[in-house]
Parts: structure tokens; C-alpha cells; sequence
């Protein structure tokens, strides 16, 4: 991760992706602690949202050829790949079976995608939400004694307001610097799949364990943004918990409010 040669930092996403430079946010705070380096806020601007995986709500008519990663791109804009994000029911005839997207092996079975009323999401939330109950145990006990951290996004922020006076080099030390943010990097070293804590989801887990447990159950069904089926797209306006919550209510509601036909298909960047 390095600065552009004219003294001006390359705009970054969560941990050194780069981003397109978004609009100022006039006279905006923070939510955060009270550590770490201060946010002018008549400068504060609001990076644009990290999106790894997307919901797609498929038209009516589409045809079979176009649930492909080569074709995704065409229909729907979205450059990706097809993600066995959803379970499937378990009640279901085996003719069903065909009408379920790179539907996997294993119970419960793994797809990318299908009707609606043949995916198992009120089962994927609750699942979810168990898991992050148990993760947030674990975050707990590795983080003990740790004072609360800010998230990336705000020292990002102050980047894209200051890129001259505030580098790259500064934004990942004062960061990184942070002794929670240090004790869940210590934790992942030693430790390998369903143990690691994302460092990017620290603002979530400081929200306390059962926030947690309905952010994490609402994004195993949403995921980071949604396609509607008349090519309408919600996604969060940046990576901050609060913008994370106002996009999970948008698509939860309107998740909640289409048909048992409605046709889903997850996609993975």
C-alpha cells in the first residue's frame, strides 16, 4: 500500500483496497470511542462500502444460460462468482432439486441460489445468529482487558479528508497500533477457520453479543448488498456499523416481502 507520487494517498477501502474517492459528508461525526486520533468533522467523508458478496433477485423469464459467472457480467453488471450461499429445504420433491442453482452435495445442501420458497433462510439466520452468539464468547475472552478500538473507517475517513497530512503509512499504524485490534491479530495467528475474528467486523463486535448475533443473522442472508428484480440496488453507503444496519433493514424488509417464486442467486467478488 503506497501513496501516489504527487504527496496524495491513494484512496483505500477496509485495509488497503482501493476505492473510488467518495463525496464529503458536511458537518458528520463519528460514533466511536473516545481513542485514538480525532475527525474534523467539517471534512469527514464516507468512504464507499466494502460489497464481497451480492443478492441477486432474478427477473421472471430468465433463462438458465445466464446463471453462469460468464454471464453475469452481461445481464446484470455484476462481475463475480456464482456462491453456494443458501441452504437448501430439505422437504422438497427431487425434481425440485433441478430448479435450485449449483445446489451441492451434503446436508443441508449448499446452492447458489433458487426460489425462494425452496430456500431454507429462516434456518440460515438462526444458524448464523448461534454461531456469532459463540464467536462473540470467543472475542470476548481474546480482547479481555483490551481498551475499545476504532474501526478502520474512521481513520480512513481522516485520510480522505487530509491524504497530504494523514498517509497511508499513519492511517495502518494508528490502526494496527491499537492493543484490541493487536489482540484479535495475535488470536487469528495461531488459530485457523471458524476461529479467526475479522478484524473488519471489530465494530460489530463491539456493539455487544447480541447485536452481534442479528447483524451476523441478517448478512448471511443478505449479504453485503442486493440487486431487486427491477434492477434496483441497495447497499450500505459505507463500512461503518450504522450504515451496515440501515442497508440489512432495507433488504431484510424487502426479502421479507417477495414472492415464493422469486428466484435469488448469491454472488461472490
Amino acid at each position: 500500500m503506497t501513496a501516489t507520487h504527487n504527496g496524495a494517498a491513494t484512496p483505500l477501502s477496509r485495509f488497503g483496497r482501493r476505492v473510488p474517492t467518495s463525496t464529503t459528508a458536511k458537518n458528520t461525526t463519528s460514533a466511536t470511542t473516545n481513542t485514538g486520533p480525532a475527525v474534523p468533522a467539517a471534512a469527514v467523508q464516507t468512504p464507499i462500502a466494502t460489497i464481497r458478496s451480492m443478492i441477486v433477485c432474478l427477473p421472471d423469464g430468465l433463462p438458465s444460460q445466464a446463471l453462469t459467472a460468464h454471464q453475469l457480467d452481461r445481464h446484470f453488471g455484476v462481475s463475480g462468482n456464482l456462491q453456494p450461499r443458501f441452504w437448501a429445504v430439505e422437504a422438497r420433491w427431487l425434481w425440485q432439486t433441478r430448479h435450485l442453482i449449483a445446489p451441492r452435495k451434503g446436508k443441508p445442501t449448499y446452492c447458489a441460489g433458487g426460489p425462494v420458497k425452496l430456500l431454507e433462510l429462516a434456518g440460515l439466520r438462526h444458524a448464523a445468529g448461534m454461531g456469532a452468539g459463540i464467536r462473540h464468547q470467543l472475542w470476548q475472552h481474546v480482547v479481555h482487558g483490551t481498551p475499545p478500538a476504532r474501526p478502520w473507517h474512521v481513520y480512513q475517513a481522516r485520510h480522505l479528508a487530509e491524504p497530504a497530512t494523514y498517509p497511508l503509512q499513519r492511517v495502518e499504524a494508528d490502526f494496527f497500533g491499537q492493543p484490541r485490534v493487536n489482540a484479535m491479530r495475535l488470536h487469528n495467528a495461531v488459530s485457523y477457520g471458524a476461529a479467526h475474528l475479522l478484524v473488519e467486523e471489530l465494530e460489530m463486535f463491539q456493539a455487544g453479543p447480541l447485536a452481534y448475533q442479528h447483524y451476523s443473522a441478517a448478512t448471511a442472508v443478505c449479504a453485503d448488498a442486493l440487486l431487486t428484480a427491477d434492477g434496483h440496488k441497495l447497499a450500505p453507503a459505507g463500512d461503518a456499523l450504522a450504515h451496515r444496519v440501515t442497508y440489512l433493514e432495507q433488504a431484510s424488509r424487502y426479502l421479507d416481502t417477495v414472492e415464493a417464486g422469486q428466484r435469488l442467486l448469491a454472488v461472490a467478488f
